[in-house]
């Protein structure tokens, strides 16, 4: 199966955030917005945890995942 293009990417900016605990604003495409910090992701979804709580996420649902702080050049 071929990846799609920008998967490295995705997963590089998920992993970063991850590793750092940097807390993130996850807006949905219904226009919600969660803020946390994420705990684990895979292919499918990611598992945000918020003030004790976890929720899991899915990344059909998803339209942008921005950090809260500004980040260092990453890549």
């Amino acid at each position: 199966m071929v990846e799609p293009k920008g998967s490295d990417v995705q997963r590089q900016f998920l992993a970063y955030v991850q590793q750092q605990e940097e807390a993130v604003t996850v807006f949905l495409v219904n226009g919600v917005k969660l803020q946390g910090v994420i705990v684990q992701f895979d292919d499918e979804s990611v598992l945000l945890r918020r003030d004790g709580h976890v929720q899991l996420v899915y990344k059909h649902a998803v339209s942008t995942i921005m950090p809260v702080a500004a980040l260092p050049d990453m890549l």
